[in-house]
């Protein structure tokens, strides 16, 4: 009976972990689809709409480590709670925004909240199972992150076009603050609080080489993947389709990390990280290849796709590779990981932005598909070469999936 009561508890506990992370994916990836939406709506410029996207790619990026920090000293649910209060304020003003300038702002509060909430989330899968069981629930929770990015991006263009823009953030708000409630009932892993300086830690693991070259893997991964990601919808909206059909489109990035992200499971342990990888970064080149030769919904939807799996095999490498490459600093490794790729969006984003004014997505695409090259040689490569300077792989036996 005791079992059953704790099988029953630890299932509760997870529902909400998954809950409190597609919630996250759901605020972070809906604003894409709607950006040319929005600038109708309110009479201005993609390039400066896009800027709206950037801020908010920066601020969740920026914010990671310092909710790293914070939770270290507070709790994991007293940052979650915090930071779903703050998201669900700033959902109801992004809703009533009678400009771009109030919805950026508020865009930027929510990114900056919602950034507690996926790594939040894992290092709390880390306190409270044992690590024999720990992939099954990290696998659920970041697969709820995956699922958050299909909803988002599909649901998004519908509602945007059938209802209106200002419904999303409502709804993503309103979510927030049912979870702000509903996570009173999570328990606070027991665990003594940090009280060491963070700057040491942060001194630690920019010292060390290959935590160097991780962190800049994933910045320039970010420039690539999530930057170039928030074009998919605006691409096939150039081509005079609906931002409903755009945020379908774009969905397939969110469906194409769930599928994969499955497939990579059975692979774990039969492939090398190496191998899994050098699959990883065979996709990220496929992904912009295909619309670098011309923009149309087969092209952008096939991108998405791969995009998807390049996520579940490549990002996934790495984002496992950073948690054990300084161990003794694994949370400010995992923090400093989780804001450089999100700094890398925000580049790519605003970097591509004013082909994206001018409707040249095929520029767009191209130039992805340039910086992709080398970052998925060199990912392949420096991984390989850790794997030998550490007898065949230190202890890392796959992937683990990551939302950020």
């Amino acid at each position: 009976m005791t079992t059953d009561t704790g099988r029953a508890a630890e299932r509760s506990r997870l529902r909400l972990l998954q809950l409190t992370a597609l919630t996250s994916s759901c605020d972070r990836f809906a604003l894409p689809p709607m950006l040319v939406v929005i600038g109708l709506d309110l009479g201005e410029p993609l390039v400066a709409v896009l800027a709206v996207a950037s801020a908010y790619f920066l601020a969740y990026g920026l914010m990671q480590p310092v909710w790293g920090l914070i939770s270290d000293r507070i709790g994991r649910v007293r940052v979650m709670r915090v930071s779903l209060l703050g998201a669900a304020v700033a959902g109801v003003v992004s809703a009533l925004a009678p400009n771009l300038l109030v919805l950026g702002v508020s865009r930027t509060v929510s990114a900056g909240c919602v950034a507690a909430l996926v790594p939040a989330t894992l290092v709390y899968v880390g306190d409270m199972w044992e690590a024999r069981v720990r992939q099954r629930p990290l696998a659920e929770v970041l697969t709820a992150s995956s699922l958050g990015i299909a909803v988002a991006t599909a649901g998004a263009g519908v509602l945007a076009e059938v209802v209106g823009w200002r419904t999303v953030p409502g709804i993503t708000g309103i979510g927030a603050a049912a979870l702000w409630v509903a996570l009173r009932r999570l328990p606070e892993p027991d665990r003594p609080p940090t009280t060491g300086s963070p700057l040491n830690s942060i001194t630690t693991v920019l010292r060390h080489r290959w935590a160097l070259i991780v962190l800049g893997l994933v910045l320039v991964e970010g420039v690539v993947v999530l930057g170039v990601v928030t074009y998919l919808a605006p691409a096939v909206q150039a081509l005079g389709s609906s931002a409903a059909i755009g945020g379908l489109v774009a969905a397939s990035y969110g469906a194409g990390a769930v599928v994969f992200s499955r497939l990579v499971r059975v692979l774990v342990g039969r492939l090398s990280a190496p191998g899994l990888a050098a699959v990883g970064a065979a996709l990220l080149v496929a992904a912009w290849a295909v619309p670098a030769v011309t923009v149309s919904i087969p092209t952008v939807t096939a991108a998405g796709v791969l995009l998807g799996g390049s996520w579940a095999f490549l990002h996934t490498t790495l984002q496992s590779w950073s948690t054990e490459v300084v161990a003794a600093e694994r949370a400010t490794m995992v923090a400093l990981f989780a804001a450089l790729l999100f700094l890398g969006a925000a580049i790519g984003t605003a970097g591509l932005a004013p082909f994206a004014d001018v409707a040249d997505f095929e520029t767009v695409f191209r130039v992805a598909l340039v910086v992709s090259v080398p970052l998925a040689v060199a990912a392949v490569l420096a991984r390989r070469r850790y794997g030998a300077r550490t007898a065949g792989g230190g202890g890392m036996t796959g992937p683990v999936e990551h939302g950020s």
